[in-house]
């Protein structure tokens, strides 16, 4: 049983779709929350410095930023400076009225003045007097007193945001920050104001200089660096993924996804009598057909794993209206799901779905795999009718309950999912595979409620699965998930290893493993040279790549770090996992411009 890419999200281990820290309706809104396994924010987590990771790519700031509580959202709407009574030029530091003492008063007290005067004009509402008395509090501010030159430009900023005028906030902040550079406040308003006017690479640039500046700590912040960064990833993948050369995955990665499925008719090696005399009795070796079928060619290429030309062969299949029609349409959409192109395939198992009297497993499949792809571009009702219906046409299918089940658990619905495996054991008993996936469901579940002893019947129901599927490589593959979240490192090592046995060209056991060595001894040389080895076996695993590059921002290495998601992204296979890429590339780069421009660095492994 190898350790299968699980729709969804093709190209991804199943534990490391099913560790996701929220079902998808929750993690399209952004946000951290409580998962299992090496999930993203938990990878942010046991490194226990700054990152910009998520479902969202929002910052986080190790355990020690949820323990101490975010600041409250409201503190930075009012301007700075007590607001006392008196007219804008006069009276003394406390703002009252001008007396015979006036003329004795220094130019910075009067500017103090007058902001005070600013001050409870903003309170009371009154925005336009407010910018009178700030701007005279600028006038009549010495030039070299440059922290209090900068409040009043930040105050009046205030003001001006109040009016909604965007570009007057934008460059009275410009003013405050450029007399003050760490001025968090300026820093954060001018942020907003860049992100009214659609200026997002300066608006994160501004709100990733005040994530650091305030140690991550602030939730308003936090949350509108989360924002920017999606719509940044969002705007570049459509562009990216809408030019981008289809690439095929690795041979592993395409047997994998295959492996997945055991009622996918066009996964079957080719039959005897759909080969020659002569290649009948030759076992392992590529066979000839008989019939001058662009379908039965194509799978012929599979065998021999030349999968570059399917898609071709199954379009000739096609154009000739062969016998072989409905199964070379299926054939083509599969791998142009495989390559990235969602928009080709969508017509492909659309008809397929359409054939009455297609066989009722090619339609099944069809429906599985375009419920996936629903799935995959965060469209969970769509999703949910195709493989409601997959179940309504063919109910002895297993690898609907399967699939389904994977489903269920990404919408959170853990004992719907439950159900799904059990059907689909009990369809098929020898499926290692959904056994495998039925206990980490019941894990994820008990964990998640910090219920003790469901954990333990989960954990022990591990033990059950590697006991009667001792060559299930997922097995062992989601215990060690398990057992990492419960600190048995030594353990969970020894399952990655078993992993390793069964199947050694597997790229991301290798990643995982990679990971745990970091949380468990935070052996940084061994876990980079496991994610090396990962890609060195497997240079097109953009999970390899998006770690080395998580690991990079760790380290400081800011360059390499975009490097590898710049790699990452051109593997991406959807447009979904290409923005949050971007957005991890976009936040990297980020903290360089603001590294140049203010000296300010996260604190780094």
């Amino acid at each position: 049983c190898p350790v299968t890419p699980s729709l969804p999200f093709p190209g991804r281990r199943c534990e490391r779709v099913m560790a996701a820290s929220k079902p998808v309706e929750a993690a399209a809104a952004g946000g951290g929350g409580s998962g299992t396994g090496l999930s993203r924010w938990q990878l942010a987590l046991m490194l226990g410095a700054p990152i910009l990771l998520g479902a969202g790519a929002i910052y986080l700031w190790g355990q020690r930023a949820g323990r101490r509580g975010a600041k409250g959202a409201s503190e930075r709407k009012t301007p700075e400076g007590r607001a006392s009574p008196g007219p804008c030029g006069g009276g003394g530091s406390g703002g009252q009225p001008d007396g015979p003492g006036h003329e004795e008063m220094s130019p910075l007290d009067r500017a103090q003045a007058a902001k005070n005067k600013g001050n409870k004009y903003f309170k009371a509402g009154k925005y336009e007097q407010a910018i009178q008395c700030y701007t005279e509090a600028i006038s009549l501010c010495p030039p070299e007193k440059n922290l209090d030159l900068s409040t009043f430009y930040q105050n009046r900023a205030a003001a001006y945001e109040q009016l909604q005028k965007w570009t007057e906030v934008a460059q009275d902040c410009t003013k405050a920050v450029e007399l003050n550079p760490k001025y968090v406040k300026a820093l954060f308003r001018r942020a907003k104001a860049h992100e009214k006017l659609d200026n997002k690479k300066e608006c994160l640039e501004d709100v990733t200089a005040v994530c650091i500046l305030e140690a991550f700590q602030n939730q308003q912040s936090m949350l509108l660096a989360d924002k920017v960064l999606k719509l940044l990833g969002k705007e570049k993948a459509k562009e990216k993924y809408k030019n981008r050369e289809p690439l095929m995955p690795s041979p592993q990665f395409i047997k994998s996804y295959f492996s997945s499925f055991t009622d996918d008719i066009i996964s079957q090696p080719l039959h005897k009598g759909e080969k020659s005399d002569e290649d009948k009795d030759k076992e392992g070796e590529a066979s000839e057909v008989k019939e001058n079928s662009g379908y039965l060619r194509a799978k012929q290429y599979m065998e021999e794993e030349n999968y570059d030309k399917i898609i071709s062969e199954s379009t000739k299949e096609i154009e000739a209206k062969g016998k072989y029609m409905a199964e070379a349409l299926l054939l083509r959409a599969t791998f142009y799901l495989l390559i990235g192109n969602a928009n080709a395939a969508k017509p492909d198992l659309d008809q397929v779905i359409s054939m009455e009297d297609a066989n009722v497993k090619l339609r099944a499949n069809a429906l599985i795999k375009r419920g996936s792809m629903y799935m995959q571009q965060q469209q969970p009702v769509l999703s949910t009718q195709d493989f409601n219906m997959a179940a309504d046409i063919d109910p002895q299918n297993a690898d609907v309950y399967h699939h389904r089940g994977q489903l269920k658990i990404l919408l959170d619905q853990i004992e719907e999912a439950v159900e799904d495996f059990d059907e689909c054991i009990r369809l098929r008993p020898d499926s290692a595979l959904a056994q495998a996936q039925k206990c980490f469901a019941l894990y994820r579940q008990a964990y998640t409620e910090s219920n003790p002893l469901p954990v333990q019947v989960a954990m022990k129901g591990f033990e059950d699965v590697i006991k009667k599927f001792p060559k299930c490589a997922e097995g062992y593959a989601l215990y060690a998930q398990a057992l990492t979240d419960q600190q048995q490192f030594g353990k969970a090592d020894e399952m990655y290893d078993k992993c390793i046995d069964l199947e050694p060209d597997n790229a991301t056991t290798y990643v995982h493993k990679g990971l745990l060595q970091l949380q468990w001894k935070q052996d940084l040389d061994k876990g980079l040279e496991l994610i090396s080895k990962a890609i060195e076996i497997d240079n097109k695993c953009d999970f390899a790549y998006e770690t080395m590059g998580t690991i990079e921002v760790q380290r400081g290495n800011l360059d390499k770090a975009i490097e590898m998601f710049n790699k990452a992204i051109n593997l991406a296979k959807s447009e979904m996992e290409m923005a949050h890429l971007y957005s991890l590339c976009d936040a990297a780069y980020a903290q360089t411009e603001v590294a140049k421009k203010y000296g300010l660095k996260p604190p780094t492994l």
